[in-house]
């Protein structure tokens, strides 16, 4: 009989760019709702759903890492999709489902916030459980600037990688 234990790794990434000013949209993070004091002078995020690209980045680690696509073969695409207004924590909770269904089981993922605002140091390991909690699994957080390059360097947006281990 062959061996069913398989250990193995994924990797997500995701990109948003904030709200144009003035449009009072809310923004998520990591599973968060930052209000305007820790915003650091940006919108909410642009996407058709809360633009939480540090969730999104973990559901396209986790299901890479299981071999079941990513976000849009998941959620869909666009304004009218599965995701459309979805909220970042419950598709970390219906990820975790779906997969432990076709028994994996999420050991841990590892995720990185590129971007100059909102900073993430003061609520770090309030994220951290945020997004434990809905994936049902442990959830590391850092963050990180690009010194004034690119699209989060000037502040047009945010960015995350993330990492996810699984096992069957």
């Amino acid at each position: 009989m062959a061996d069913m234990t398989a250990v193995r790794i994924g990797q997500g990434f995701d990109a948003h760019r904030f709200a144009e000013q003035g449009t009072c949209k809310p923004l998520w993070l990591a599973c968060l709702r930052w209000a305007d004091d820790e915003r650091r002078g940006v919108e909410g995020i642009d996407g058709d759903s809360d633009g939480d690209v540090a969730s999104h980045a973990v559901v396209d680690a986790v299901l890479s890492a299981c071999g079941m696509g990513d976000i849009g073969s998941m959620f869909g695409v666009g304004a009218d999709s599965m995701g459309a207004g979805m909220h970042g924590d419950r598709m970390l909770q219906l990820v975790h489902d779906r997969v432990t269904s076709d028994g994996w089981h999420v050991v841990n993922v590892s995720v990185s916030i590129v971007g100059n605002a909102p900073r993430v140091g003061k609520r770090r390991q309030e994220a951290c459980e945020a997004m434990t909690r809905a994936l049902g699994a442990p959830v590391t957080i850092t963050a990180t600037t690009t010194d004034g390059m690119g699209f989060t360097g000037r502040g047009e947006g945010i960015a995350a990688i993330a990492t996810a281990l699984v096992s069957r």
